[in-house]
C-alpha cells in the first residue's frame, strides 16, 4: 500500500465545488480557487466532501474535479479525495480515479440510510482499506449518516497500515479530547477537527489540524490561527481566533436551511470573482436579499480580517 510521503498537519480546506449547473463543472472556477487557497498557504485540499456537495453530484462531475483539481495543484499541496457512498464499491472505484490522478489519500465516512453497527463498520472499513491503492482517512460525521464512529472502533482501525487518521465533524469536544488522548503515543495518526471554532483549542492539545470550510474563502486567518497553536502561543491564538470567529458569525447565518453554510461560502467567493455560486440541485441559490447580507458580510470581513 502506499504511503504519504510524510504526516499532514495545517489548514486542509474542504473545497467546495465550483459549478455552473449540477452536472456542469466551472473549470475556471475550480483554477482560480486553486490557486486561492495555495496562495493562502494552506497545507492540502479536500475534494468531495460535505462543504463540496459530494452526495449531490454526478460520477461524471466528481472524476472531472478529481482531474482538474489534481492537475490543478500539481504536486503543491496534497490532494485528499472523498470517497463516501452508500455502496463501498461505488467508493472503491472512486479511489483507483483518485489513484490513477495522483491524489494522496481519500476520506470516507460512513455509509449512510441505515445506522451501522460498530462491528459492521469495522469489517466495512477494512474492506475499503484493503482495496484502495491509496491511504484512507476515516470521516465522523455522524449528523449526517447517522453514525458514530466510536473511540474504540477508531483505534481498532488504526491498526490497519492503510488507515492513516481520521476527520471529525461530530462538534464533540469530549469525543475529540478522547481521541487525543487515546493516540498520544501515536502521533503518526492524524487527528483532524471539522468544526472550525474548534480547531484552535484542540491544535493546541495536539490535534493535526483543521479542515475548516471558511478557510475557502478567507485561508490566511485560519492557517495564521493554526500556526500561533501550533506553536503554542496562546496569547497569539486567543487574538487571532477571536478574528477568526467573525467569519462563521458574519457568513453562516445567513438564510434558513442547513445548506445556509455552503450557500454563505460560494456567494462570497463569486462575490471576489473567484467562481460560480450555483449549488448542485436540490440546493438553490440565495436570493437577492441574502447576497445582499452576504456582500456586506464580505465587505466587512475583508476589512477586519487584514
Amino acid at each position: 500500500m502506499n504511503t504519504p510521503k510524510k504526516t499532514l498537519r495545517g489548514i486542509v480546506p474542504p473545497m467546495i465545488t465550483p459549478l455552473i449547473d449540477t452536472d456542469t463543472l466551472d473549470t475556471k472556477g475550480v483554477e482560480n480557487l486553486v490557486e486561492h487557497l495555495i496562495k493562502g498557504g494552506v497545507s492540502g485540499i479536500f475534494i468531495l466532501g460535505t462543504t463540496g456537495e459530494a452526495q449531490h453530484l454526478s460520477v461524471k462531475i466528481k472524476t472531472e474535479l478529481i482531474k482538474k483539481t489534481c492537475v490543478c495543484v500539481n504536486g503543491r499541496v496534497p490532494v485528499l479525495v472523498g470517497i463516501t457512498d452508500t455502496s463501498v464499491y461505488e467508493s472503491i472505484k472512486l479511489a483507483e480515479v483518485a489513484a490513477e490522478y495522483k491524489a494522496e489519500a481519500v476520506v470516507a465516512a460512513p455509509p449512510y440510510y441505515f445506522a451501522l453497527g460498530q462491528p459492521e463498520l469495522i469489517e466495512y472499513y477494512t474492506l475499503l482499506a484493503d482495496k484502495c491503492s491509496l491511504p484512507l482517512y476515516l470521516y465522523n460525521m455522524p449528523s449526517h449518516t447517522k453514525t458514530m464512529i466510536e473511540p474504540g472502533t477508531v483505534m481498532a482501525l488504526s491498526k490497519h497500515k492503510n488507515v492513516i487518521g481520521l476527520k471529525d465533524s461530530s462538534a464533540n469536544g469530549v469525543y475529540f479530547c478522547k481521541l487525543l488522548s487515546m493516540f498520544k503515543d501515536q502521533p503518526e495518526f492524524e487527528l483532524f477537527v471539522g468544526p472550525e471554532e474548534m480547531m484552535a483549542s484542540v491544535v493546541l492539545m495536539g490535534a493535526s489540524g483543521g479542515v475548516s470550510g471558511g478557510a475557502n474563502v478567507y485561508p490566511e486567518i485560519f492557517v495564521d490561527v493554526y500556526n500561533a497553536a501550533a506553536n503554542k502561543n496562546v496569547d497569539k491564538t486567543i487574538e487571532l481566533q477571536n478574528k477568526m470567529m467573525l467569519v462563521s458569525q458574519e457568513l453562516y447565518g445567513i438564510g434558513r436551511f442547513g445548506s445556509s453554510y455552503i450557500k454563505g461560502i460560494k456567494t462570497a467567493l463569486s462575490l471576489k470573482g473567484i467562481c460560480s455560486d450555483f449549488l448542485a440541485q436540490p440546493f438553490n441559490l440565495f436570493k437577492d436579499p441574502e447576497k445582499e447580507k452576504v456582500k456586506i458580510a464580505v465587505e466587512k470581513l475583508d476589512k477586519l480580517l487584514k
